[in-house]
């Protein structure tokens, strides 16, 4: 549980945080807030609790306040365990809120429940099984980006089953963790995802994970989730689950041209977003 005293006031917007113009209230402490956010969602606490004293009602903004603090604070960073790895590995929230009048001024209180795919001892094991990981490859220094992501892409290939059995149990969360995915050796395409995000940001590789629509050669289509890597400054798409499913390389460093059965989701789309990580406009050579 963490709790924040936070007092509102005029002062400049943060330096990271985009204030709303249209909300009647901002913490002009926000950064500070949004990584103790962070912060308590990596150590999956089970109540994250907000206490603040504005000189207004803000009872009709709370809610998107709270989704922009959560939003900030699943941001990418340059900790392996924080990003998409945090976000694809926790079922969103819960929140509720109370305050009470003093005096001239209003206080609140807000409480926000996250509801987590896997608890902090099994994120401890996944840390400790990654760590054994890595040794046994022996990266140096002057290892390549390419062969980095080989031997990855090779272990996971081999060590994970794709989850046909819990495949359409919304119930069970564990097929889509990193957790399930070393210790069960079976996950979705979200495992499969946020285990490769791991060992790739723990390796020292960029990569995001991207979610959209798959769709199928007879038409269907699904959800699903696939990972870009960056090689030599360009990134390329990278879909282990279909890959392992058609038994082939098909889905290895694609570029956009050649990945048109993936469509992403709007903001993987956006011009702002390909402005951040480039495609490569042909496929990686190897």
């Amino acid at each position: 549980m963490i709790i924040f005293c936070i007092f509102l006031n005029a002062c400049s917007a943060p330096e990271h945080y985009e204030v709303r113009k249209d909300l009647s209230i901002y913490f002009s402490n926000a950064d500070s807030v949004i990584a103790s956010v962070r912060n308590s969602l990596r150590k999956h606490d089970v109540r994250i609790m907000i206490n603040y004293t504005s000189h207004s009602d803000n009872m009709h903004d709370i809610g998107l306040l709270v989704r922009e603090l959560m939003q900030y604070a699943l941001e990418e960073t340059a900790n392996p365990t924080d990003g998409d790895y945090l976000f694809h590995q926790y079922g969103g929230y819960e929140m509720q809120y109370r305050y009470e009048r003093q005096n001239e001024a209003y206080c609140y209180q807000i409480e926000i429940i996250p509801e987590y795919y896997t608890t902090l001892e099994q994120e401890q094991k996944v840390s400790e099984k990654i760590q054994e990981i890595l040794k046994n490859f022996n990266f140096k220094k002057y290892t390549s980006e390419y062969d980095k992501i080989r031997m990855i892409y090779d272990y996971v290939y081999q060590t994970v089953e794709y989850d046909l059995i819990h495949k359409k149990n919304e119930y069970y969360h564990l097929k889509s963790t990193a957790y399930g995915a070393l210790f069960y050796h079976h996950a979705v395409c979200q495992g499969y995802a946020v285990l490769l995000y791991r060992l790739l940001r723990e390796s020292g590789i960029d990569t995001r994970i991207i979610t959209g629509t798959a769709q199928h050669p007879d038409g269907s289509a699904e959800f699903h989730a696939w990972n870009i890597v960056r090689i030599d400054d360009l990134y390329y798409n990278l879909d282990i689950t279909w890959d392992k499913q058609t038994e082939t390389e098909d889905y290895f460093l694609k570029s956009d041209n050649n990945f048109s059965s993936h469509i992403r989701d709007e903001c993987y789309a956006s011009d702002a977003f390909y402005q951040n990580y480039p495609m490569a406009v042909q496929d990686y050579a190897y």
